[in-house]
């Protein structure tokens, strides 16, 4: 009786073996083929480059691009109205009134809790003249609290 045990568990194992194997195999040919595929995607030679863009390579930089601002700064106040806060920062024309990147002025950077409003970095979660979005100023006497005007 005990050679039958013996022998049962020896199939037993040599069948775990087999199929431990056999998913090993598997597994390395999909990687294989993966590779395989990766590389034939980047061995494809590059799509062919626009007309446009080839003469814009030619020619260096494209005089009508959006970064000519620095030459001109009235280029961004045109683009407003005759109160505006349109500025050149980094080549771009931007509203510093409400952009968190500059807000106020080029590079005032606002905190990553803080909101631009009107040039000014503020908590828009405690603060009473902008309490949960801009210009939302709560009643004289009141609080605000998580965004809300007396909250409680």
């Amino acid at each position: 009786m005990m050679g039958l045990k013996n022998i049962i568990l020896a199939i037993f194992i040599i069948a775990i073996t087999i199929i431990v194997l056999i998913s090993t195999l598997s597994v390395s040919n999909n990687q294989k083929e993966t590779h395989m595929h990766r590389q034939t995607l980047l061995s494809k030679e590059p799509h062919r480059v626009s007309r446009f863009l080839a003469q814009n390579a030619k020619n260096g930089r494209n005089a009508n691009a959006a970064d000519h601002c620095n030459k001109n700064e009235e280029i961004c106040k045109s683009q407003g109205s005759a109160n505006s806060t349109m500025a050149c920062c980094s080549n771009k024309c931007l509203d510093v009134a409400y952009d968190n990147d500059n807000c106020g002025a080029c590079k005032n950077q606002c905190k990553f809790t803080q909101t631009c409003c009107g040039g000014e970095c503020v908590y828009l979660a405690y603060d009473k003249r902008h309490c949960g979005e801009c210009n939302h100023r709560c009643l004289v006497g009141d609080f605000c609290v998580y965004g809300l005007c007396n909250y409680a």
